[in-house]
């Protein structure tokens, strides 16, 4: 995957950090091909009561079943002939289930345009970050938290969460020994879904040599930095080392659905989620879209049989796997993407499928074909706001897809107070991925103004400057883990509060926002993106922009 495709996919969803090869061949039509497609693996996803007539289904194919998920109802099956499997009643959807899977690169990472140099913030080496008299070192960079009320005048005064509110993170791991996230990591619960694949079929690179044994990574391990990213703006503590992040009281769970290359695919995504149900975690961030398809459509006559088949597959699993977490307690927040599009106005998608690699084509799509997770029921969709507070030119929007705003970051943002990279948000980076980057060097010396390495107290870690609708929704998902740590009830073990109304408190609190004006906003001569909607509710900050201290002075009573 390029750099720059990597970029768009993260910014929306995320950014994954490896070039891909040529992998499995994508499935044929049953009529167009000349020999039988050998047996791959399947999720059967079956409808109500149907489990034996879909396992007969599966049989009468000429598969075998190989394994079954009865909490959302489907069964792992290998097959040659899928579309026959789908055409039983008792089938509600089939799709792959592949090993690899790439998500919209968790932070909705973005360079900038090719080419374009990375600014040091001002007064800043990139080598040293000088110390600051704040709550934190690193504190002066981070004009989100300012955004957002999230300072020791704010938020902090009243309410930093607490150890009892679990947030998930599915993203592409954790570094949980990372001085500003080991504080408040929760090895006990945090989980590893994926499984490294070094190479593709075809001898390409894909996520490199497995470390460990299995290729399974430890559960508090990050290849790629992104979830990192993440979990330190959502909880990095107040302990006088780098940055703090909304809610510095909360526990951090790695639920890891992403791979190294920077893939989410089905099975893994689901995994997470029931996982998330099950175990009481209180809110979880998606900063990813589902591979390999940016938009899912049902039946949409630019895609062959099978690939209509699987874009409804990933459709009906993950609403399965959501609506499964949600009953369970869990808030749901997405980064809405990065292409920015108007995702209530869709006509076209250029990016799917992603993989194998060389697939991407341009198919003519519609309002009826679904970005998963950010347009599906239940889920809080997050739009990117840059340091002068308006929408970064690179989110996504839409009058019935936007819920709520909160910084991402934009290098092109106008605010001529920062700089470059000073653009963007700031959070915690592990010193391997950076490494293996080429972001510092073998005596740890940052060599890029992105990177800021932070020492206190004897402790020393690096800070890395990203931008993305993965950035913004960390932020939301902070925001959400105050509310219940406020409002929530003991239970479980811990504190809980009803999705419904986590999602009611927040938009409650949040500060609205109105369409710029003229709403047809320019962010360049070819860029124009329009805002619909009042400012109660509109396509570019959804019911406002997400804010902190407005969330821990809510009455009680609310």
């Amino acid at each position: 995957m390029s750099e720059q495709r990597r970029a768009a996919r993260f910014l929306a969803l995320g950014m994954s950090a490896a070039l891909l090869g040529t992998a499995l061949a994508w499935l044929r039509p049953a009529s167009a091909a000349k020999d039988p497609d050998p047996p791959r693996e399947y999720l059967v996803f079956y409808v109500p009561g149907g489990r034996d007539a879909a396992a007969r289904a599966v049989t009468a194919s000429g598969g075998t079943v190989t394994g079954e998920e009865p909490r959302i109802g489907y069964l792992l099956a290998r097959t040659a002939d899928p579309v026959r499997v789908d055409a039983s009643p008792a089938v509600a959807a089939v799709a792959s289930d592949r090993k690899i899977g790439a998500a919209t690169r968790a932070a909705w990472f973005d360079p900038g345009p090719p080419g374009a140099p990375r600014q040091a913030p001002a007064g800043e080496s990139g080598t040293e970050a000088r110390k600051i008299p704040a709550s934190e070192p690193l504190a002066r960079h981070q004009w989100d938290m300012r955004m957002i009320g999230a300072t020791p005048a704010g938020s902090y005064s009243r309410e930093r969460g607490s150890h009892k509110v679990l947030v998930g993170v599915i993203d592409t791991g954790i570094d949980g020994k990372h001085p500003d996230i080991a504080p408040n990591f929760n090895r006990k619960l945090s989980r590893n879904f994926v499984t490294d694949i070094p190479k593709d079929p075809n001898g390409a690179t894909l996520d490199g040599p497995c470390e460990y044994k299995s290729c399974k990574d430890p559960a508090d391990v990050d290849d790629d930095g992104h979830g990192t990213h993440v979990a330190s703006t959502i909880g990095s503590p107040l302990n006088g080392v780098g940055i703090g992040g909304v809610a510095p009281g909360v526990s951090l769970v790695n639920l890891r659905a992403g791979h190294d290359s920077g893939f989410f695919f089905l099975k893994p995504t689901m995994d997470a989620l029931m996982y998330a149900g099950d175990k009481g975690i209180d809110v979880v961030n998606m900063s990813f879209y589902v591979d390999p398809w940016m938009f899912n459509c049902a039946s949409n006559p630019a895609d062959t049989p099978a690939q209509q088949q699987e874009q409804r597959g990933i459709v009906e699993g993950m609403k399965r796997a959501l609506g499964y977490a949600r009953a369970r307690g869990v808030t749901l927040v997405s980064a809405i993407g990065n292409s920015g599009l108007d995702l209530g106005k869709i006509t076209e998608d250029t990016t799917s499928p992603d993989y194998p690699v060389g697939a991407e084509r341009e198919r003519k799509v519609d309002n009826s074909c679904l970005n998963v997770p950010t347009e599906l029921d239940g889920v809080i969709s997050v739009t990117s706001l840059g340091p002068s507070g308006r929408k970064a030119i690179y989110s996504d929007y839409g009058l019935e897809q936007a819920d709520v705003a909160a910084p991402g970051g934009d290098l092109l943002d106008g605010d001529t107070r920062l700089k470059a990279s000073a653009r963007e948000i700031l959070a915690a980076a592990p010193t391997k991925a950076l490494r293996a980057q080429k972001q510092i060097d073998k005596r740890g010396r940052p060599l890029s103004p992105a990177v800021l390495k932070s020492c206190s107290r004897g402790r020393c870690a690096y800070y890395q400057y990203l931008e993305g609708t993965s950035m913004a929704a960390p932020h939301v998902t902070g925001v959400v883990a105050l509310l219940v740590a406020r409002f929530g009830k003991p239970g479980r073990g811990g504190l809980h509060l009803d999705p419904a109304t986590a999602e009611r408190l927040l938009y409650e609190s949040a500060k609205p926002k109105a369409c710029p004006k003229p709403r047809a906003y320019q962010y360049s001569v070819k860029n124009v993106q329009v805002c619909e909607g009042t400012v109660k509710r509109n396509g570019f900050f959804g019911h406002g922009v997400a804010n902190a201290f407005r969330a821990v002075t809510l009455p009680k009573k609310a």
